[in-house]
């Protein structure tokens, strides 16, 4: 192999890499913030979810966030414990399991405004810049479900 050739095997040229790295970094600056609000950062996708639309179908929760009921349900049972959110039977269609928040719930909405503030600024990036990046990651993520 000489100086020209690139190894297409290298691990430093791996997409999926370097998604995984910065994911699991990005996430640990989201533990520091959302840890005095009792919220890990998947509990805080939740939370940002009905913060958008309340009440959802745990279906519609699962979607959105891409994730599966295995993965959802306990994430929903310990919002529950903690207070800030209520799961009820739908009252259209029993098969259907609905989230909504609580008072406690809605009010932690307050808390977590500081949060994305907070992150670009842990981040040193212009808001304008990390707004660009998530545009372009969330195109990735459509072509990935077009594949």
């Amino acid at each position: 192999m000489t100086e020209t050739d690139v190894d297409p095997l290298a691990l430093d040229r791996q997409l999926c890499f370097a998604l995984a790295a910065t994911s699991r970094s990005v996430i640990g600056l989201y533990r520091d913030l959302l840890e005095p609000m009792g919220l890990t950062h998947p509990q805080y996708l939740v939370m940002l979810a009905l913060w958008e639309q309340d009440p959802r179908s745990v279906r519609e929760i699962a979607r959105e966030l891409r994730l599966d009921s295995a993965t959802l349900s306990p994430l929903l049972k310990r919002l529950e414990a903690s207070g800030y959110v209520r799961r009820t039977r739908s009252t259209t269609d029993e098969r259907q399991l609905e989230v909504s928040l609580t008072v406690a719930g809605r009010s932690l909405r307050e808390q977590a405004r500081a949060v994305p503030l907070a992150v670009a600024d842990r981040l040193g990036w212009p808001l304008a810049r990390l707004e660009a990046l998530k545009d372009e990651l969330t195109e990735l993520l459509e072509r990935v479900d077009t594949v």
